[in-house]
């Protein structure tokens, strides 16, 4: 991956990267419940919602290392949330505003980006690249930014030098 300054924030919203949880693999499920059902363990579907719809399961959080009940409802469906493993601003200030609509949608919505997990730390982190946050499960690093890695390659963006040295000492002491 290119090593460069963070471009401007200028231009960003959530919007230019498409609707939140289009259906881009088009089996008619949001991508949102695509990712809580491939995460979560036990889940349970909503009726009438052609298999589509997760209404319970558990979360083995590899942010944590903690398991999480998840039961869709107004005050608990925040307790597990879906995360841009690399955040939409820092996709935009590293390469993602020269990307197409299309592209941009795509990383949006592209499983390798996205992972279920809680909530309160999916906040936490932000827009942090992995100069700035990592999970707090250490264990859970390598991959994290194996994964960090592989999508700013799929998508051509890049790292800075601070972000850049912090994903190689994670990855030089990996297995």
């Amino acid at each position: 991956m290119p090593v460069k300054g963070r471009a401007p924030k200028t231009g960003y919203t959530r919007d230019e990267f498409g609707p939140a949880w289009a259906d881009t693999d088009h089996n008619g499920c949001d991508t949102r419940n695509d990712i809580l059902a491939r995460d979560l363990t036990g889940e349970t579907l909503k009726p009438g919602t052609k298999n589509c719809v997760v209404a319970s399961g558990t979360l083995a959080d590899k942010y944590t290392g903690t398991t999480i009940n998840f039961v869709r409802g107004q005050d608990t469906s925040s307790d597990i949330q879906i995360d841009h493993i690399v955040p939409l601003s820092d996709a935009w200030q590293k390469g993602a505003q020269q990307l197409s609509a299309d592209q941009r949608k795509e990383l949006a919505n592209d499983p390798l980006n996205l992972m279920a997990a809680d909530g309160p730390t999916i906040s936490a982190k932000g827009d942090k690249d992995a100069a700035t946050w990592l999970p707090p499960n250490k264990a859970f690093r390598c991959e994290y930014v194996e994964r960090q890695t592989a999508v700013k390659t799929k998508y051509n963006l890049w790292v800075t030098q601070a972000e850049h040295d912090a994903i190689a000492g994670i990855l030089n002491n990996c297995q």
